[in-house]
């Protein structure tokens, strides 16, 4: 049997194929952008920085979308009341310091916070480790762990002023507050679907 190029059905055909496969694309183009903004959206300059990290929006995306994946699949806790005054007490501690000994005062706060990220569950075997985690469920905060964390490498090595350890204080302090009292029941937004 020879088919007829020419017919009217062979062409109603193949230009229903065609339409299908340009609305499929433009499906899938749709939905793509709107994965990218609801990540954008979601991690906020982390997006920014997963992209120039893997050098490909797409690439990025993945690796992000994987990493909320590997958030949820944690269990996290929330911190009793002894575990959270303990950690309270210990916060005071390290910034009553900070104003005689802000080179130290600002290394224990770094290791605090990792402490309580620990507490609530997050692994956090390496410092970005740990950041990629908390950029899932505190992504406005992640760019001053970041920050701070950097800050108290510099002071380490005794590169840091007064004035950035201080700033360093601050950020480590809002992050410190924010993991402190979140439940980890309650996620900031719902997951992203790939």
């Amino acid at each position: 049997m020879e088919i007829d190029y020419s017919s009217p059905m062979f062409i109603l055909v193949a230009v229903a194929v065609v339409a299908v496969i340009v609305i499929a694309i433009i499906a899938y183009a749709v939905m793509r952008k709107k994965r990218s903004a609801r990540l954008k959206e979601r991690f906020g300059t982390e997006y920014a920085l997963a992209v120039a990290e893997q050098g490909s929006k797409n690439k990025a995306e993945v690796k992000l979308a994987e990493r909320q994946t590997h958030v949820e699949k944690l269990t996290l806790r929330d911190l009793g009341s002894a575990q959270r005054e303990r950690f309270l007490s210990d916060w005071n501690s390290v910034q009553s310091r900070f104003l005689d000994h802000p080179k130290g005062a600002l290394t224990e706060a770094d290791e605090l916070v990792t402490a309580l990220l620990q507490a609530r569950g997050y692994p956090v075997a390496t410092f970005e480790q740990g950041a990629e985690v908390v950029s899932v469920d505190h992504p406005r905060m992640i760019e001053d762990y970041r920050a701070a964390h950097a800050v108290a490498k510099q002071s380490g090595r005794g590169e840091a002023s007064t004035e950035l350890m201080r700033t360093a204080m601050i950020q480590y302090r809002s992050l410190f507050d924010e993991l402190v009292q979140v439940e980890s029941t309650v996620r900031m937004e719902s997951p992203v679907r790939a």
